[in-house]
C-alpha cells in the first residue's frame, strides 16, 4: 500500500474499501427480504429461519474487534482481500444450498469473513489518505454505505420476485471478485508487529462460542418448543463460556480485545446499553417488516424491500444535520430524545394489519423511527468516542459496532414465536414485538441518562 497520507490511485482505494464493506452490509439486510422463500425452498421451521439471519450475525459480532487486530498484525491491505474472497467463497456456497444445513454453514463463513472486511476496508483508507482528503474518502465510503443499505433489500427483492433467492447471494459472486483482484493488486502493506496488541485468539473463541449456546437457548426457549432442557442446558452454557470470556478479557488487562479500563467510564456503560437495546429493537424490526408484509399482507418480495426504504434514506440525509446540533448543545439530549421518538414509531406499528394500507399502518411508524434513528446516530458516534479517550478510541468504536449487531442477533433469536406463527396470530404477534421494541427503545433513552450533561459534546 502506499505510504500514509498518500496513495498512488486514491480513487481505486476508495472504490475498492467501497465495494468490499459494501457485500457486508447489504448481506446483512437483503437476506431478511427473503425469509420467507427461503423458508418454503429448503422447508425450514421458524427456529431454522431465525438461524439463517444469526449464522451471519454471530461470528460477525463476536469476532469483529478480533478482525481489526488482525488486520492491525498483518496489515489491513493484506486481510481486506483474502477476506473479500472468502466472503466471494462463502456466498458461492449459498447460493449452491440444496439443504439447510448447507446455507447455514455458508452463512456462518460470510459473517467470519464480514468481520474482517469491515474494520480493514474503512483501516485502509485510514492508511491510504490524509488530511481533508482522508475526510472525503471516509463520508464517501460511510455515504455509499447509506446507500447500499437503502437499494439492498429492493434490489434483492427484485431478484427473488424474478429469479429466486439464490440470486442475492449469486451477485456477490462478482462484487467479490473484483474486490479481491483490486485489493491485491493496489495494497501493498508490510506486517506492524510493533505497537499492536497481542492477537486474542483465546477471547475470540469464547465470545464466538458464549454467544452461540446462549443464542440457541433464547431461539429454542422462545420458539414451538419452549424452555426444555436443552433450550435450559444451552442458556446455561452460554453465560458459563461468557463468563469465562470476561475473566479472560480480565486477566489479559491491555491486552485484551477491549480495553478492560473502559467498563470503568459510566458513560462507556451508558452507551453500551443505548446500543444494545436500540439497536436490538431496529434489528428486530429489519427482519419482521418484510416478513410481515409478505406473509400476511402479501406485498411482492420487491415492494417489501421498498417498505423499508424511509429508514435509510431519512438517517442518512438527516445524520449530518443533527451532528452539528450536537456539537452545540451536547450528545446527550440527543440519545434522550431520539430512542424516545424511536420508541413512539414502535407502538405506532401497532396500527399494522394484513389488509392496512402501507401509507396510513406501516409508514407512520417507520418514519418516527426513522426521524429517531437520524436523531441518535452522530451524536452516539460522538458520544462513543469521547467517552473512550483518543488512546482507546479505536477499540471503543469498533467494541460499539459489535455491540449494535449483537442486539439483532439477540432479537433475531428472540422471535421464534412470531416467525412461526401465521395470519391473525402472526400480525397479533406483530404487534407484540412492536411493544417490546417501544420498551427496548425506552430503556436506550433511560441508558442516555448515565452520561453528564456537559461531559459529551
Amino acid at each position: 500500500m502506499a505510504p500514509r497520507g498518500g496513495t498512488k490511485y486514491p480513487g481505486l482505494v476508495l472504490t475498492t474499501s467501497i465495494l468490499a464493506s459494501s457485500l457486508a452490509f447489504i448481506d446483512g439486510s437483503v437476506v431478511n427480504v427473503g425469509l420467507s422463500v427461503i423458508r418454503d425452498s429448503l422447508h425450514a421451521n421458524a427456529s431454522e429461519l431465525q438461524w439463517v439471519i444469526n449464522a451471519y450475525l454471530l461470528p460477525l459480532s463476536a469476532l469483529l474487534l478480533l478482525g481489526g487486530a488482525v488486520g492491525d498484525r498483518f496489515g489491513s491491505g493484506r486481510v481486506l482481500w483474502v477476506a473479500i474472497a472468502a466472503f466471494g467463497t462463502a456466498s458461492a456456497l449459498c447460493m449452491a444450498a440444496q439443504n439447510l444445513p448447507w446455507l447455514l454453514t455458508g452463512r456462518v463463513l460470510q459473517g467470519t469473513a464480514a468481520a474482517f472486511v469491515l474494520p480493514n476496508s474503512l483501516a485502509v483508507l485510514g492508511e491510504s489518505f490524509s488530511g481533508e482528503a482522508r475526510g472525503r474518502a471516509i463520508g464517501l465510503w460511510a455515504a455509499a454505505a447509506s446507500a447500499v443499505g437503502a437499494i439492498g433489500p429492493v434490489i434483492g427483492g427484485y431478484l427473488i420476485d424474478h429469479w429466486g433467492w439464490r440470486t442475492i447471494f449469486a451477485i456477490n459472486i462478482p462484487v467479490s471478485l473484483a474486490g479481491a483482484l483490486l485489493a491485491v493488486n493496489l495494497m501493498r502493506d508490510a506486517p506492524r508487529m510493533a505497537g499492536t496488541r497481542p492477537l486474542d485468539i483465546r477471547g475470540g473463541a469464547l465470545a464466538t462460542a458464549g454467544l452461540a449456546a446462549f443464542t440457541y437457548g433464547l431461539t429454542i426457549g422462545t420458539g414451538e418448543e419452549g424452555w426444555n432442557m436443552p433450550a435450559l442446558v444451552g442458556l446455561a452454557a452460554g453465560v458459563v463460556l461468557l463468563i469465562a470470556f470476561a475473566w479472560t478479557e480480565i486477566r489479559r488487562a491491555d491486552r485484551a480485545m477491549i480495553p478492560i479500563a473502559l467498563f470503568a467510564s459510566r458513560e462507556f456503560i451508558g452507551i453500551t446499553l443505548l446500543t444494545l437495546f436500540l439497536y436490538g429493537a431496529l434489528g428486530g424490526l429489519l427482519v419482521l417488516v418484510p416478513y410481515v408484509l409478505i406473509t400476511t399482507a402479501h406485498y411482492s418480495n420487491t415492494a417489501a424491500g421498498a417498505a423499508l426504504l424511509p429508514v435509510p434514506i431519512l438517517i442518512a440525509g438527516i445524520s449530518p444535520l443533527v451532528g452539528g446540533l450536537a456539537g452545540r448543545i451536547g450528545s446527550r439530549p440527543m440519545l434522550v430524545a431520539g430512542p424516545l421518538l424511536v420508541a413512539a414509531g414502535f407502538l405506532l406499528l401497532v396500527l399494522v394489519e394484513a389488509s392496512g394500507a402501507y401509507w396510513t399502518t406501516v409508514f407512520p411508524g417507520l418514519l418516527a423511527i426513522s426521524l429517531g434513528m437520524s436523531v441518535v446516530a452522530a451524536p452516539l458516534t460522538t458520544a462513543v468516542l469521547a467517552s473512550a479517550g483518543d488512546r482507546d478510541s479505536g477499540s471503543a468504536s469498533g467494541f460499539n459496532s459489535a455491540v449494535s449487531r449483537l442486539g439483532g442477533l439477540i432479537a433475531t433469536a428472540l422471535l421464534g414465536g412470531v416467525l412461526g406463527a401465521s395470519g391473525a396470530t402472526l400480525v397479533a404477534g406483530f404487534h407484540a414485538a412492536a411493544v417490546v421494541g417501544a420498551v427496548a427503545a425506552l430503556l436506550a433513552s433511560l441508558s442516555a441518562l448515565a452520561l453528564r450533561k456537559h461531559a459529551i459534546a
